[in-house]
């Protein structure tokens, strides 16, 4: 297991309940592969330093948790392909 540190900018288009509901999946996700969450922070909506996809503010997220090294690389991949998502930094704390 290693520590890794997640921080993702979500569209501001997206709902109250959508975005707890993509936080969710996210937290499930880590925990479904035996993994564990140690700490989540919603940063809420902030303005980005650059225009991404012709958006200029999102919503930020950090989690931190304890996950295979296999599975970051999943994790990744869903997120990559995930429309609600802007950007997304994923970090081994190692």
């Amino acid at each position: 297991m290693r520590d890794y540190e997640l921080t993702v900018v979500i569209t501001p288009e997206t709902s109250e309940e959508k975005l707890e509901a993509l936080i969710e999946s996210i937290s499930r996700y880590v925990t479904s592969r035996g993994g564990a969450v140690s700490d989540l922070q919603r940063w809420g909506k902030r303005k980005l330093a650059y225009p991404i996809k012709h958006f200029i503010e999102g919503y930020y997220v950090l989690l931190q948790f304890k996950m295979k090294p296999l599975d970051g690389r999943e994790l990744e991949n869903n997120l990559r392909i995930s429309e609600e998502v802007l950007r997304h930094l994923l970090i081994s704390m190692e």
